[in-house]
C-alpha cells in the first residue's frame, strides 16, 4: 500500500525560514513510515502552522491552552469513522519550533525533522507517559535521524570548559 504525506504550509514563516521544509518534513515522515511496514493506512496530514493555531488546536482537543511544538491527531479507527484511511494528522507551531532550536543550539530544520518523526510515531502508537515507553521512543527516533545525519537530539550538550 502506498502511503501519502501531504504537507500544509498554513504560515509561510516556515517556508521563509526552510526553503526547503516540504522535503524535509517528508523525510522524515517517510523514514518513520519506512521502518513500518505493517502500517495500516493512506498517510497522514501535517500542518505547518503558526503559534496561534496550535494553540487553538491544543486548547480545543487537549483543554490547554498554550502553543507547543507538535501535536499529533491518530485517525479514529472504528469501522466508517476515516473512510480516506488516514493515519492521522500532525501539526507543528513555527514559533514554538523555531524558539526550541534556537535555546538547545539546533537547527530549526533538524529539531522540525526531529519532531516531525516524535509525531509520527504518536499516529503509529507510541508514546512516552512512563520511563520504559519513553525509552523506547526516543530510541526509535535516535534511529530515524541517524538515518537522516542528524545529531541525537537527546545527547546532552558539549559544555565549554574554561
Amino acid at each position: 500500500m502506498t502511503l501519502t504525506v501531504d504537507i500544509e504550509i498554513e504560515d509561510e514563516a516556515w517556508t521563509k525560514a526552510e526553503p526547503e521544509v516540504e522535503a524535509l518534513v517528508w523525510r522524515a515522515a517517510q523514514a518513520v513510515l519506512d521502518a513500518h511496514e505493517d502500517i495500516e493506512g493512506h498517510g497522514i496530514v501535517i500542518l505547518l502552522a503558526d503559534d496561534d493555531s496550535v494553540q487553538t488546536l491544543n486548547r480545543d482537543f487537549r483543554q490547554k491552552d498554550y502553543a507547543t511544538n507538535v501535536l499529533s491527531f491518530p485517525s479514529v479507527t472504528s469501522p466508517g469513522a476515516n473512510p480516506e484511511g488516514q493515519i492521522g494528522d500532525i501539526a507543528l507551531a513555527f514559533g514554538v519550533c523555531q524558539r526550541e532550536a534556537a535555546e538547545q543550539g539546533k537547527s530549526l530544520a533538524h529539531h522540525l525533522q526531529h519532531l516531525v518523526a516524535h509525531g509520527v510515531l504518536h499516529l503509529l502508537g507510541y508514546d512516552h507517559q512512563d520511563d520504559a515507553d519513553a525509552e523506547a521512543m526516543e530510541a526509535f527516533e535516535r534511529e530515524i535521524l541517524a538515518g537522516l545525519d542528524i545529531p541525537d537530539p537527546y545527547a546532552e550538550p558539549a559544555s565549554a570548559e574554561g
